[in-house]
């Protein structure tokens, strides 16, 4: 495991700083509930030769060794062709930016490049809607930013006019659209300058760390998540330098640390979620691993019979990775995710092999003393919400279906600065909240326009869970547009029925699930389908039945292929029938 050294934590970090994965240590004392764990699962013999690495380190890159290579996918191929994070260690991206479009497009090496290789860097270009532009995806652990961070995006994206604009994504994180690629080494120094990086954030990379959004402001927090995840990120891109020894992973793979009873972090859709628990009196995390959305399948995360302290946070990641790394399957795109290798291996198989890639060989057994509180009410943090700092509080607010434009962020910017402490916090759910606001200040905070027309901190009840993936506006897998059309249906649906709690509706515009329909209330799935009259429209399968929490469970399909124009009758039976709504012209009679 290759050596680093830590940078940008939180100014309240109880991190110090390290420069070996083998010592690192981290350390917290919250208070503890107990659950039982669940009964061990026998080890099954594994064949020696299916446990041999299918990489090697050549050059100081993971390439697949030659005996693998029958039967990968064209994506592992591409990575075969020429390594991608040479693009940004060797300064690739210099010469690949001077490069006209149309020369580029010539070329199959370069095309890749373009269209593949860039997304290790962040970049995916929009050939299909916006040729010759790119989405840049960051990298925000736990969803912490600056205004200073979020000023220089607003700047990035501001040139672009019409092309530019910017969404929070459900990895807490930053998406910024319309940049060229002339001007991508520039905005990558930008980047860096701000303390932010765009890198190993696409394709078969670990994505951004997620963790509670109230990390070291709520009251009822188990632990403070920021330094788990700074570090986290840290350590895979080695202090936004690159880090060769996990960006040739099979497929992406997702990382959360869970610091709330309210699990804002949806460990249950994670490659890997720390879930905190207690063992002899000490701190650390069980982990859940292998939970995954995908076309064909999608699985939610399983105990891994393991528990780690906190200094061996990012220990375990590293030896999980490695597996991963090591013996994942690079055939079929549709079963590369970890939780196949799981299958495959079997949970004790799997943990073995783990185990052997811990720095002492040493993984102890899931602890009984599990943190979490399993019949918590999950909390929104939408409006004013009092913080432990006395005096402080916290505003949540609605970014509708996650889309900001440039003068909005620089708004929100200035919101932060002026009565905040210059931070702005992500959600999962699209959303933002500004911490650190004086009890004092709150009134003329609410009074500023910005937060009384467009981002309320009370939205619409119905507004409150409402999530959107990109659509077919930008993205070229997209099957439908979703954003608007999101926003149209709820409001429809908002004007014919009442509803007393907020009901949590997910839109995704392809099957890849960006949208995570499965963990919604109600979900919809962009689709192509065929209207009362067999002329073929846009449509949506539609899905029920999603939990949060630590009841959580994958919604299921409810009906499928409902063109787009008959779903706003649809959600209102839905919501009557499964929700309790009431119908607005019944309630106003009873009225």
């Amino acid at each position: 495991m290759s050596a680093f050294s830590v940078k940008f934590l939180a100014p309240n970090s109880f991190l110090s700083p390290i420069t070996n994965i083998k010592s690192t240590r981290l350390y917290a004392n919250p208070s503890q509930t107990a659950v039982p764990a669940p009964p061990l699962q026998a080890a099954e013999e594994i064949p020696a030769e299916r446990l041999e690495p299918r990489v090697e380190k050549k050059g100081g890159y993971y390439v697949l060794k030659e005996k693998f290579r029958q039967g990968i996918n064209p994506q592992e191929k591409v990575k075969i062709g020429a390594e991608p994070m040479k693009l940004f260690m060797e300064n690739g991206i210099e010469d690949l930016a001077k490069i006209p479009f149309e020369e580029i497009d010539k070329a199959k090496d370069t095309k890749d490049d373009v269209d593949v290789r860039l997304k290790w860097l962040g970049l995916f270009h929009r050939r299909k809607h916006q040729y010759g532009r790119f989405m840049m995806r960051l990298k925000l652990p736990n969803g912490v930013t600056t205004s200073a961070q979020t000023r220089y995006l607003a700047s990035v994206i501001k040139q672009y006019g019409e092309d530019g604009c910017a969404d929070v994504t459900t990895r807490q994180n930053w998406q910024i659209r319309g940049v060229t690629l002339p001007d991508v080494p520039a905005i990558l120094k930008g980047l860096d300058e701000v303390g932010l990086t765009s890198l190993q954030s696409g394709m078969d990379n670990v994505r951004n760390p997620v963790g509670n959004p109230l990390a070291g402001i709520d009251p009822y927090e188990i632990v403070d998540t920021r330094p788990y995840t700074n570090l986290l990120s840290q350590f895979i891109t080695a202090n936004s330098k690159g880090n060769p020894e996990f960006t040739n992973l099979p497929r992406k793979w997702n990382v959360c640390v869970i610091g709330s009873h309210d699990l804002y972090e949806h460990p249950h859709i994670n490659d890997l979620a720390y879930m905190p628990a207690t063992k002899n009196g000490k701190f650390g995390f069980n982990l859940l691993v292998g939970g995954f959305f995908s076309p064909k399948r999608c699985a939610e995360a399983i105990p891994l019979d393991a528990w780690v302290p906190a200094e061996d946070v990012v220990p375990v990641c590293g030896a999980i990775l490695e597996a991963y790394r090591d013996l994942g399957f690079r055939g079929n795109r549709q079963k590369t995710r970890m939780m196949w290798l799981i299958d495959e291996l079997g949970v004790e198989g799997f943990r073995a092999e783990v185990v052997k890639r811990m720095p002492e060989q040493v993984l102890e057994r899931e602890s009984s003393e599990d943190l979490v509180d399993q019949k918590w009410e999950r909390r929104d943090y939408f409006g004013v919400n009092p913080q432990k700092q006395e005096g402080l509080s916290y505003v949540g607010i609605h970014i509708p279906v996650g889309r900001i434009q440039a003068d909005d962020m620089d708004e929100l910017a200035r919101l932060a600065d002026q009565y905040g402490s210059g931070e702005l916090r992500l959600t999962v759910e699209q959303n933002i909240i500004i911490p650190n606001v004086k009890n004092s200040d709150i009134k003329a905070l609410l009074d500023e326009p910005l937060l009384k027309e467009k981002f309320l901190p009370e939205p619409l009840i119905l507004m409150k869970g409402l999530v959107a993936c990109t659509g077919n506006q930008f993205c070229g897998q997209a099957i439908i547009e979703t954003k608007a059309r999101a926003l149209k249906v709820t409001e429809e649906v908002g004007r014919l029925v009442s509803v007393t709690r907020p009901v949590r509706m997910h839109w995704t515009g392809c099957p890849n699930t960006c949208g995570q329909v499965q963990v919604a209330d109600i979900g919809f799935m962009g689709c192509m389908t065929r209207d009362g009259n067999g002329k073929v429209v846009e449509g949506a399968d539609v899905y029920l039945g999603g939990r949060i929490g630590s009841d959580s469970h994958l919604g299921d399909i409810y009906k499928k292929g409902v063109p787009c124009t008959d779903l706003v009758p649809l959600v209102v039976d839905i919501m009557v029938e499964k929700f309790g709504a009431i119908p607005r012209e019944r309630e106003e009679s009873e009225e």
